[in-house]
């Protein structure tokens, strides 16, 4: 375990800390529901557009290969979270879609979201977690490439 002061510990580890926590909570309310996936499956899964995403976007977003993206997809087929169908606008492309098991974890897990969030209002104030998010709003246009528009 580390000693580091809170002064050392810097905003990308504290972040990765919560974003951690935030996702571990999911999972395994989402497995006491009946989903079953890896954290590297949801990540994947989460990241698929309404309309459906490609593989090599799904891959970008991630930062992983097309080659890990295919075998998670393969994985989360098997549960039936997903599938695919030829990509209207190319031909030789698959689009990946939510199923409605998928749909339906998804939806469970946003739920699971706001409670997280409502909770951690609780613990560090309504004010003070209205104003962080806020700010990493703020910060997205700016770190997030794959936000909806971004060039």
């Amino acid at each position: 375990m580390s000693m580091e002061s809170p002064q050392e510990i810097s905003v990308g580890t504290l972040l990765f800390i919560a974003q951690r926590a935030f996702e571990e909570e999911i999972a395994a309310e989402l497995y006491e529901q009946g989903f079953q996936f890896t954290m590297a499956q949801g990540r994947l899964a989460a990241r698929i557009a309404q309309q459906g995403s490609r593989l090599t976007d799904l891959a970008d977003a991630a930062g992983i290969t097309k080659q890990s993206a295919a075998y998670l997809l393969k994985e989360l087929k098997s549960s039936g979270l997903v599938q695919s169908q030829p990509d209207p606008q190319d031909a030789r492309a698959q689009r990946v879609l939510l199923t409605d098991r998928g749909h339906a974890a998804q939806q469970a897990a946003r739920g699971i979201e706001r409670g997280i969030e409502h909770r951690w209002s609780q613990l560090i104030g309504a004010a003070d977690f209205a104003q962080l998010k806020r700010i990493l709003e703020s910060l997205r246009p700016h770190l997030d490439r794959h936000q909806p528009g971004a060039d």
